[in-house]
C-alpha cells in the first residue's frame, strides 16, 4: 500500500496566502470553490480543505489530518494537542505575525484591560481572551462573536478582541487599540501518531525545509557584479552578505566575480553606493528558495 499524507490546507482567509506558499515551496495546489477537496501535484500528498479555527482541534489532534497548515491563535484557543512542526511567518496579506487586539471605540473611557471589570467583549477568540483577563486580574464577560465584530461596539459590546493586520479596519469603523492579546503565525503541525511514522515526520521536514526557504528567499535577493582587484577591499566593506561573499577570478588578470545574498529592502541604497566604489556589470536577481 503506497503512503499517503493527508494534510489540511486552511479555508478561508489563510487560504489563498498558503497555497501561494506551497507553490514556491514546490507544491502546486488546485482548489475549487464549491469544494472542500483540493489537488496536488505530489501523489503521496492528500489535500482538504479545512476551517483554520478546526484544523488543530478536532482534525489534526484526532488524527483525521495527519497534519495541516494553521494560526498559532486557534491552536491556543482549541488547546489543542499536537506537534508543532515548523513557524511559518506569513499571514494573509503580510509577512509577519497578526495580532488579536483589545480595541474600543474612540471615544470610549476605557484606556486599558483594568478598565473592562464587568464589562462585555465579543471575540471569535473566547478561551486566549478569557486567559488573557485572568493573567490581568479583570471580571469580565467574553461573548462568542459569529461575525462583523468590529460593528458590537459600542452598543452590543463595550470592547472587542479582533484579529488585524495592518490595523487600517479597526481605524475605517472608528476604532483604537487597547492592547495586544496575543501575536499569532501560521504553524505546521501534526497528528502525533503520524509524527511517529518515519515515512510521515521525513515528509513533513521535507515540507517545512521547503516552505521555510521560500518565505525567506520572500525578503532576499541575489546580487552578482565585477570589480577590480584595487577596488575589491572597499566593496567588501560596504557589501552585506548572509554569510559571506563568493569570490572567484575572472579570465582578465586583476578581476574578479562577487555574488551575494541580501536583503531586498536595502538594495535600492547599496547598488549606488557599490557602483561609487567599482562595481560594474551589477545585476540583481530574484530568488525562489534560501536554504540556511
Amino acid at each position: 500500500m503506497m503512503n499517503k499524507l493527508k494534510l489540511g490546507i486552511p479555508k478561508g482567509s489563510m487560504e489563498e496566502s498558503t497555497i501561494k506558499w506551497f507553490g514556491k515551496a514546490g507544491y502546486n495546489i488546485s482548489t475549487s470553490e464549491r469544494s472542500h477537496s483540493a489537488k496536488i501535484d505530489d501523489e503521496d500528498i492528500e489535500v482538504m480543505l479545512v476551517r483554520p479555527q478546526e484544523m488543530a482541534y478536532p482534525y489534526v489532534q484526532r488524527g483525521v489530518l495527519d497534519a495541516g497548515v494553521t494560526g498559532e491563535d486557534w491552536i491556543r484557543e482549541r488547546n489543542a494537542d499536537v506537534v508543532e512542526v515548523a513557524d511559518l511567518v506569513y499571514a494573509k496579506q503580510l509577512s509577519k505575525p497578526v495580532r488579536w487586539v483589545l480595541a474600543v471605540k474612540n471615544d470610549s473611557d476605557i484606556q486599558s484591560v483594568k478598565d473592562l471589570d464587568g464589562k462585555i467583549i465579543a471575540t471569535e477568540l473566547v478561551e486566549v481572551t478569557k486567559s488573557y483577563l485572568a493573567k490581568n486580574g479583570v471580571n469580565a464577560i467574553v461573548e462568542f462573536s459569529y461575525g462583523a465584530t468590529e460593528a458590537k461596539v459600542p452598543y452590543l459590546a463595550d470592547a472587542i478582541v479582533e484579529l488585524t493586520e495592518t490595523g487600517s479596519s479597526l481605524r475605517a469603523n472608528n476604532l483604537r487599540i487597547v492592547d495586544v492579546v496575543m501575536t499569532s503565525t501560521a504553524k505546521l503541525i501534526a497528528n502525533r501518531s503520524a509524527w511517529q511514522d518515519d515515512w510521515k515526520r521525513t515528509k513533513l521536514q521535507n515540507i517545512a525545509l521547503l516552505l521555510q526557504g521560500a518565505i525567506v528567499a520572500e525578503s532576499k535577493v541575489g546580487l552578482k557584479m565585477n570589480v577590480s582587484k584595487d577596488d575589491l577591499p572597499a566593496l567588501l566593506k560596504i557589501l552585506p552578505s548572509m554569510k559571506n561573499p563568493t569570490i572567484s577570478s575572472l579570465s582578465d588578470e586583476g578581476w574578479y566575480a562577487v555574488d551575494t545574498v541580501t536583503d531586498e529592502s536595502i538594495v535600492r541604497d547599496l547598488i549606488p553606493e557599490l557602483k561609487r566604489v567599482g562595481a560594474t556589470d551589477i545585476i540583481e536577481y530574484p530568488l525562489n528558495k534560501v536554504i540556511p
